[in-house]
Parts: structure tokens; sequence; C-alpha cells
């Protein structure tokens, strides 16, 4: 039975149309969510009436109600939604404007919120369907110069732990993907975008990040189209897992940071015992 799946953030060079190609090759259908439509329908026409370009501001709750609908009248359901749209922008904790920062949570994490509660009712009516929220391998590991963008992924990892508990019973799954660096466009921004950081201590630590990023576009050694057929074949495992980290450099350091935690952790076992009352004998 073919699958119908709604996936934002759709970009030419983008994750989101590496997603909605994979899904296709396996004989699905997708509707592909994009802010400027006009920029994906020579692709869309290739795949004729299997592929639906919805226009869509994932920030704003009435075009999320608004393109749901559509989708599902389109195909009569969404068996597969994957939260891809978001973006990161770089800044020092203390120094990084509150407007950018608040910005940020909206598309990054408020907006997953939004399609996620759209399209869970037709899912729980159906008992089945699949929640894919993008995050990154910096939702696992804290990236200094990205702080703000990592608290955003570290808030869809929790929303995703809860959720996955929270829906099981009725049939739904949901999985955390981390991708560590991919050849997107999501790189290419940087060049353009210098250091506004209004705290002079930490404009050597920004540009060196910023640096890292642009040196980085167009060599990343991640390819989004191996990593959504990587999701594909996770999402048939059974059981699925809980989360796929793509790519090894971001696999070595999500295990690194992981297995440091749980070091660290239980080197103050006996401190952190000793907090509770005693227990009365």
């Amino acid at each position: 039975m073919t699958r119908r799946w709604f996936i934002t953030g759709g970009t030419p060079g983008g994750f989101g149309v590496a997603f909605a190609e994979a899904a296709l090759e396996t004989g699905d259908r997708v509707v592909l969510t994009s802010r400027r439509p006009q920029e994906m329908a020579a692709w869309a026409g290739q795949y004729g009436d299997r592929v639906l370009v919805v226009p869509l501001d994932v920030t704003d709750p009435a075009q999320v109600q608004h393109a749901v609908r559509v989708a599902e009248k389109r195909f009569g359901g969404i068996d597969v939604l994957v939260n891809n749209a978001g973006r990161g922008w770089f800044g020092s904790i203390e120094g990084m404007d509150e407007s950018a920062v608040r910005a940020m949570f909206e598309l990054n994490f408020f907006a997953v919120l939004s399609l996620t509660r759209a399209v869970l009712p037709g899912m729980r009516a159906r008992g089945n369907g699949w929640i894919v929220n993008v995050s990154s391998v910096a939702g696992l590991v804290a990236a200094p110069g990205f702080g703000y963008y990592s608290a955003t992924k570290f808030a869809v990892e929790a929303v995703t732990e809860t959720l996955r508990n929270e829906v099981a019973a009725q049939g739904i799954s949901v999985l955390a993907i981390e991708p560590g660096a991919t050849r997107t466009n999501a790189y290419a921004g940087f060049a353009d975008e210098p250091v506004s950081e209004p705290v002079p201590d930490y404009h050597e630590m920004l540009e060196e990040v910023r640096a890292t990023f642009v040196g980085m576009d167009g060599v990343q050694p991640g390819d989004p189209r191996r990593g959504a057929r990587a999701v594909i074949t996770a999402m048939a495992q059974d059981p699925p897992p809980r989360r796929l980290v793509l790519g090894n450099g971001g696999f070595d350091a999500v295990v690194d940071t992981l297995e440091n935690a749980l070091a660290d952790i239980r080197s103050n076992e006996t401190l952190s015992r000793q907090t509770d009352f005693p227990v009365q004998e």
C-alpha cells in the first residue's frame, strides 16, 4: 500500500526534496510545502499527480491548518509527516539578538508542534501514521556559537521522546533524525551573514564558527539522498529505532558526547544519592 507523505521545507537542493524523492522512489505520493512554491514547479512537474506542492509558511498556524486540509483532501490523508523546515543563526548565548532567538524557536520548534498537532487527529482516526522530526546532531551535542540553534533542537528531541510514548498505543510511530554536516543548501547563506555580535569578547569565536560553515559549503560529507533513504529503511525495521544519527562525523560526536555525559553523571553518584530524605528504618 502506498503511503502519503507531507514534507515541510521544500527548497531546491534541500533535505525536503531528498525526502520527497526517496518516498517517490518507493511508489508513494508526496505533498511538499515551500515558502516559494514557484521554485519547485519544474521539479514537481516530472512526477505528475503523485506530487502536490503547497505554499506554506510553517510559522503561521492558520496556513498550517489550511495546508494540512488541502493535503488530506487531495490524497485522502497523511501517513507520514516529516518536520523538515528549519534553519540556524549563529551568535553567543549572552549577546544574540532576542528577536532572532524567538524567530528561531518559532521556526525550528513551535512550527514542529503546529504541524504535529494538525496531522495527529487524522492519524489517530486511522490508527496508524509516522511523525519524523528532523533534529540535528546539534540537538544532542551542544555547539558553541550555535547554542540557541542547539536549544531549539534539544527541545525537538524532548517533544519527540514524549510524543512517541503518548501515541504508540494509537498505532503512531515517532522518529527523530540527527543529520550531521550534510551537503544541502543550508550552508549557503552563511557567507552573506556577517557577525553582528554586540559583545566583542565573542567576535573571534563567532568568526571561526562562520568561517567553518562557509568553508564546508559544497563539501559536506553527508549525502541527503542517502540520508533520506536510510530514514525509510529505519522506518521499515521491527522495531524501528527511536532516533537515527546520519553521518560518520555526527555519529562519532554523539556517541562521544553521550558517553562522556554518562561518565560525568556516574562520577558523582554518591553525592547525587545523598540528597534524598533518610530512609526510615
